[in-house]
């Protein structure tokens, strides 16, 4: 046997937990399919991130007369979507429509990996496999996400079965990005689907990008706009062992 090879174990929560986390998403999942108004996914999001942050369900005012409460109302306000503003609203070219229907996911996947069970892996890739059926224009069956990846638009990005996007990835989806079948993309890479033209830094131009079924892109990789990696390729610098 060849010790060099390492053997992956599947580990688990405990039983208990295990239950409590497929209910939790089971119920996020039909709350979502249930409404789909900006308005009333945002006071979903906004309770369930006030039990995350704060252990408590949402309600009661703060004293904003106090200077001394200032800051838990801050936060209290902040955990609602509608209180807050994310970047792809400040871009001419977004959907409104699209957005504003994904806008409360959005901020609920970036809030749950900040929050202090964002690194829960086995619960974490289940939770952003289910919040991102709601929000990309397709995604397949078997995909995995890890912890801190970075959406745009999201309803511009389409993931095949079986891919894999590994932590602190950013999908700048604004011109469209395809991640096909099986591919990976390994921690850190940023992704690029747009591009400026040299002379006018205002002159956005949409670039989609593909890349390919079973493709590898190592980490720390750069890609930008409208370079498509063929299928099977390997893009920068990836562990690969050849016998």
């Amino acid at each position: 046997m060849d010790t060099n090879f390492v053997s992956v174990t599947q580990p688990h929560p405990t039983p208990e937990a295990e239950e409590t986390y497929r209910r939790w998403i089971k119920f996020l999942d039909e709350e979502f399919v249930r409404h789909r108004s900006p308005e009333r996914r945002s006071e979903i999001v906004r309770d369930q991130l006030f039990q995350l942050y704060l252990g408590r369900p949402h309600g009661g005012k703060s004293n904003l007369t106090l200077t001394s409460e200032l800051p838990g109302a801050v936060l209290g306000m902040s955990l609602d979507p509608e209180n807050v503003t994310i970047e792809a609203e400040h871009f001419g070219d977004a959907d409104p429509e699209c957005l504003a229907v994904r806008k409360p996911l959005l901020w609920f996947w970036k809030m749950f990996d900040r929050s202090p069970i964002g690194l829960n892996l086995w619960l974490g890739i289940r939770f952003r496999c289910m919040l991102g059926r709601h929000i990309f224009a397709s995604m397949g069956s078997g995909v995995m996400i890890h912890h801190g990846v970075d959406l745009t638009y999201g309803y511009k990005l389409s993931i095949g079965d079986g891919a894999t996007i590994h932590q602190g990835v950013l999908l700048h989806d604004r011109g469209g990005i395809t991640i096909g079948k099986g591919a990976v993309i390994g921690s850190f890479v940023r992704i690029f689907s747009h591009g400026y033209t040299a002379d006018n830094m205002d002159a956005v131009k949409l670039m989609p990008i593909t890349i390919g079924d079973h493709a590898h892109i190592g980490s720390h990789t750069i890609l930008l706009g409208g370079q498509n990696v063929e299928a099977g390729e390997v893009v920068g610098s990836y562990p690969i062992f050849r016998a």
